[in-house]
This record gives C-alpha cells, structure tokens and sequence, in this order.
C-alpha cells in the first residue's frame, strides 16, 4: 500500500488494512506448533492476539475515521463478511495433498477465524490486543469450556514457549504422529465439520471435492457468538458469571 500525501507534501503511513485474502499463520508460530502439538490452540491464540490486535485496533480506527457514525453493529457486520468469505477460500491455500496439507488447511481456517473475532471485538471498542482477547478466542471457538481453564492453559503454553526459547524443544514425536495431533488440534478449534475435512483430504480423491470448500457455516457460528459477546460486554470480555 502506498502512503497518503497530505497538502503539506509530506507522506504518511497509512494503518494497515485486512489482507484481500487468506493468509496462513506465520512460519515461527508454525514451529511452536509442531514442537508441542498439544497447546497448539493455545499457541495460536496468543500469537493471534501478538500480531492480530493491534492490526484490528488500526482498522475499527481507521474505518470509524472514513465513515463517520458509523455503528457498531454495520463495523462487526463488515469484518464478518470479509472473514467468512475469507474461510470459503482457506481451504486452497495450502496446495498440499494428504495430512500435511490437511493440517496447513486447518491452521489457516483457525488463524482467519482469530482475526474474525479479534476485528469484531474492534468493531464493539473492546481493546483486540489486551491479553484477555486470548482467553476470548479459546472460549468462543470451544476449545475450553470455561474462561479459567483457557487461562491455565494459556499460561502453560506461554511457559513452554519461553523454556523452549530458553532450552530447545527436546525430544520430537515422529513427524507424522505429530502432524495428526497437531491437525486434531487445530480442527478442534476450527470447528467439528472442519475436522471433518482434514481427514477426508487424506482420503486419495477427496480433495478434488472439498477443493476451495471451507468450514464458512462453523465461521458464521463464530461470528454470531463473538457478536454477542462483545455487543453485551464491550468493555470486559467474558462475563465472569458465564464462565462456570
């Protein structure tokens, strides 16, 4: 994107916007993953809330400057299009054929489902780069029932992430157990028809069929809970008598 020129001839950076398409998670967040499968959600949210809040705070910014009164609701409504429209198309991202290809497709429905939530929480003024947003996102998407749990393990998976800068990662699976577990993860997060298709893509031929094809209804569902979440709770996440 190129920056604006002002009157006075000096350039200024624009916010940047939500990318045009679906983008997989990043390459750092990928290693975590695969070197503890099993807090990969974990791991997603809380880089999600790292790189994806502040970038969701920029738009609902720079959208309520272009748009003068704009409502909440109109906001919300705009980055649930865009994201659900994303989710349709995360399904060819990745190219791949079998369980990698699978487990690539998977994250990246995942990821695009976090910068959902964290754009629709910008849209309601909730802050989508406060840490809570992670307890959010494991909440809403259903990988723990109850916002204390999510936080335990939230902070579990944050010191594993620091011992395995500190230390290495240690002994690793073989590949293709850690694969399979880190795709159940994932597919757990993004929904249950979405595992659904991880496994049918290992099936020879399925692909074909499941092709550009993306968990759009399990994303819609989501969006739904993420509005009424952040439309009843704008300032606070979730509710804590909600939460048992």
């Amino acid at each position: 994107m190129t920056d604006a020129v002002p009157t006075d001839g000096q350039p200024v950076a624009l916010p940047p916007q939500p990318p045009a398409a679906p983008t997989p998670p990043p390459a750092g967040l990928w290693d975590r993953m695969r070197a503890d499968p099993q807090y990969a959600p974990e791991h997603l949210a809380l880089e999600a809330v790292r790189r994806l809040g502040p970038e969701a705070a920029q738009w609902a910014e720079r959208a309520r400057a272009e748009q003068p009164g704009v409502s909440a609701e109109v906001l919300a409504e705009q980055a649930v299009r865009k994201f659900v429209n994303h989710a349709r198309l995360s399904g060819a991202v990745s190219g791949a054929a079998g369980l990698p290809g699978a487990v690539i497709d998977v994250g990246v429905l995942a990821w695009t489902q976090a910068r959902m939530v964290l754009h629709v929480a910008a849209a309601y003024g909730v802050d989508a780069a406060h840490p809570d947003r992670a307890t959010d996102l494991l909440v809403l998407q259903k990988v723990h029932k109850v916002a204390q749990s999510a936080r335990l393990a939230l902070g579990v998976a944050a010191g594993r992430e620091r011992a395995g800068a500190l230390f290495g990662s240690g002994g690793q699976a073989p590949l293709g157990r850690v694969m399979l577990r880190l795709g159940v993860r994932l597919a757990q997060m993004a929904g249950v028809r979405a595992a659904k298709r991880m496994f049918a893509k290992v099936v020879p031929g399925a692909a074909i069929i499941l092709g550009t094809w993306a968990n759009s209804s399990a994303t819609k569902d989501l969006a739904a809970r993420s509005r009424a979440l952040y439309r009843q709770h704008g300032g606070g996440g979730l509710p804590e008598q909600r939460q048992g």
